[in-house]
């Protein structure tokens, strides 16, 4: 099916993105809380070790035949993070949500352990989406994945 995104997509997948996290998050007793603040959207305590976490979402929607697409972490974002999580007194963690095919994917992990998967290059870091990354990530117990099936049973038509 071909899809023609709405002008305001990207601003309400990252808005879901945020929502599917700390939905997640709250449905396994972390207490948390969606935050506006410059470098990080949730802070959860994590009640099996009782870290206080600052995490920075990344979600992305892909269309047909871009399901494999990286998703490009500028570097500046880091040290954001790192600043956030600093006045909060929390460790820096990514959510990444990509919307792709039939399924929402969700990979959670400490920014440490991202940047140890997917080094900074030049201007970015880039978290792979091709099967032999999602296979790799899956092995990683430092990864928290969790994994939505999505179909449209009906529509309407273009």
């Amino acid at each position: 099916m071909n899809i023609n995104k709405s002008s305001r997509h990207a601003k309400i997948t990252g808005d879901f993105g945020e929502t599917l996290v700390l939905y997640w998050l709250s449905k396994y007793g972390f207490e948390c809380a969606l935050i506006d603040h410059t470098g990080i959207d949730i802070l959860a305590r994590n009640p099996h070790t009782d870290e206080l976490m600052g995490i920075s979402v990344k979600s992305r929607s892909r269309n047909e035949g871009a399901e494999e697409e990286y998703v490009n972490i500028p570097n500046d974002n880091f040290n954001k993070a790192k600043v956030a999580c600093k006045a909060f007194g929390c460790v820096p963690y990514y959510a990444i949500v990509i919307d792709a095919g039939n399924s929402i994917r969700v990979f959670l992990l400490s920014m440490d352990h991202f940047l140890e998967v997917s080094p900074m290059r030049q201007t970015a870091a880039g978290w792979k989406m091709r099967k032999k990354a999602i296979a790799a990530y899956e092995k990683d117990e430092d990864i928290m994945i969790f994994e939505m099936k999505a179909e449209t049973k009906r529509w309407w038509n273009s």
